[in-house]
């Protein structure tokens, strides 16, 4: 129920809570994406100008699209969007199904070690 001479965006917000929509609300409940992992600096970008009105979208699906006609990454999404890093990455696994973002991951270095090599490091760290 809207109070008389409140906006529709103000009925959303509670000053002292914040977003009346959690988080888990926006993800219809789901913690992990459909498809894909999303590092916080694989770099999003929009496969189209405009998604519309198309069917499954919410507001922060088509916000994200928005956001990436240029390149960002997922924690710039998470920042200007102010949702959680784990709601973005359910959202734009939803995205990228539908192909409407492309994610390019980071590319791992050749020259690192493998995990064996940090455990050895790490137990001898405890040894001292």
């Amino acid at each position: 129920m809207t109070v008389q001479g409140e906006s529709a965006e103000h009925q959303w917000v509670d000053d002292h809570a914040g977003p009346v929509v959690r988080p888990y609300a926006v993800t219809r409940g789901r913690a992990r994406p459909v498809t894909g992992t999303f590092d916080l600096i694989s770099l999003v970008t929009a496969t189209r100008a405009d998604v519309g009105a198309e069917i499954g979208l919410g507001p922060e699906h088509v916000a994200i699209v928005g956001l990436c006609q240029r390149m960002q990454s997922v924690a710039e999404i998470a920042a200007h969007l102010d949702l959680p890093v784990g709601t973005i990455r359910v959202l734009l696994g939803d995205l990228v199904a539908r192909n409407l973002v492309q994610v390019r991951e980071p590319r791992t270095s050749a020259g690192l070690p493998d995990n064996s090599v940090f455990e050895a490091v790490i137990n001898g760290l405890r040894a001292l």
